[in-house]
């Protein structure tokens, strides 16, 4: 059986298990080898989130197996730039891979949305990396492109790109009416 709850310290380390094997897994076929190294060790993001965990501005959920425990989570909160316009932001999204294409990366979304909803964000953005297998994920639930830009992993330059919501609930109905329960 399957939840989404609101992620508590306690879970940092199966958080940071999560986001290190989906994140290298995602992005070996796409970050050389060396870059993908440098980026940060199982024990950094631990730290990371044991730290991210126990501040206010930082809004984390995950999906909890019963089974297997944290199989994925989303992370985001107050946009980190006022460039865009957009209020609000999705920081990380990662589902173990036996659990994705299942509709729980929308069922994340659908509790993340509701959080910024509480919070008076009207307006999402996203960053990720151009190249990302799982990028169209976003557009399918209708964000659009805004602008893309380079930066640095360990020592090789990708293209990040922004994708976003202009409105937070048109958004929220879709996942809504379309949700995995």
């Amino acid at each position: 059986m399957l939840k989404v709850r609101r992620a508590t310290v306690i879970d940092a380390e199966q958080i940071a298990r999560v986001h290190d094997n989906t994140w290298k897994s995602t992005y070996e076929t796409i970050i050389q080898e060396d870059d993908l190294q440098q980026v940060t060790s199982f024990e950094n993001r631990k730290v990371m989130w044991e730290t991210t965990l126990q501040t206010l501005n930082h809004h984390v959920f995950v999906l909890d197996s019963k089974e297997n425990g944290v199989v994925g989570f989303i992370s985001g909160g107050k946009a980190r730039t006022d460039h865009f316009e957009f209020d609000g932001e999705i920081f990380d999204i990662y589902i173990s891979p036996a659990y994705q294409r299942k509709g729980y990366g929308q069922w994340l979304l659908s509790y993340f949305v509701n959080e910024c909803n509480q919070l008076g964000y009207t307006s999402l953005l996203v960053w990720i990396l151009t190249d990302n297998p799982y990028g169209q994920f976003y557009v399918r639930l209708g964000a659009r492109r805004i602008e893309a830009e380079n930066i640095t992993i360990g020592t090789g330059t990708y293209e990040e790109t922004a994708y976003g919501w202009k409105d937070l609930y048109q958004l929220r109905s879709w996942l809504t009416s379309s949700q995995v329960q």
